[in-house]
């Protein structure tokens, strides 16, 4: 089990990427059952109650998964089925090795590729970015994951991925769109996180935004607008 330390400030220092103790690591305990639920819900119920809430979104997409098996390839959400999606071989191939130009997102996907492992700030800029700024279906986001994660827990990926399109049981509004700026400047400001895994960021060999973050944000709104039925 982890520290009992890192549960009681868990709500506070989870956001933050580049504190290697501020999250509890036991998602890929959860896995392959190698730490009780129990035992883990336990000692949240004592020490803090957002770990516990987190817990709970696990157990729910669990549930999910089991009673719609078929949100595993397409949106559970009827509406969001037959969304326009893009298709752009070159910006999936800079996205899944970390080269979008966006230092947060690219980050991540390096931390993912390297180690097997991506803290959860970092899952949800990077699955953001593809699914919104750049437009690409999630269950190509959802794949990627699945050959990469350790701790790859086939409904939680689905389920969070779905709540990042806005396609899911429970989703982020269809409308939200998250800045990865914006996202840099709150949970990274030092950029302590993205030194640490794009080393080459600051200097003339650190790629340009693949996208504008504006001109993507308002064409997945059109999109979005134009195909939900």
């Amino acid at each position: 089990l982890p520290a009992a330390d890192v549960v009681k400030h868990y709500d506070k220092v989870r956001d933050f990427p580049a504190d290697n103790k501020g999250t509890t690591h036991m998602s890929v305990h959860l896995r392959f059952g190698t730490v009780s639920v129990r035992q883990l819900m336990h000692q949240a119920q004592e020490l803090n109650v957002k770990l516990l809430n987190e817990m709970i979104w696990r157990d729910f997409f669990m549930m999910l998964l089991w009673h719609f098996p078929n949100t595993s390839y397409e949106a559970y959400d009827p509406k969001m089925r037959h969304l326009p999606y893009r298709d752009d071989p070159e910006q999936y191939k800079a996205w899944c090795e970390g080269r979008t130009g966006y230092p947060l997102v690219d980050a991540g996907m390096r931390q993912l590729n390297q180690t097997g492992y991506m803290h959860n700030r970092a899952r949800i800029a990077t699955a953001g970015f593809l699914v919104k700024q750049l437009f690409m279906d999630w269950t190509l986001g959802e794949h990627y994951f699945s050959e990469k994660l350790i701790d790859y827990d086939m409904s939680n990926n689905i389920g969070n991925w779905q709540w990042m399109a806005g396609t899911g049981a429970v989703a982020a509004p269809w409308f939200r769109v998250y800045s990865p700026d914006s996202q840099q400047k709150q949970y990274d400001p030092d950029y302590k996180y993205v030194k640490q895994w794009v080393p080459e960021f600051g200097t003339d060999k650190y790629p340009a935004p693949i996208v504008d973050h504006k001109f993507g944000r308002e064409r997945a709104i059109d999109l979005i607008r134009k195909g939900r039925k």
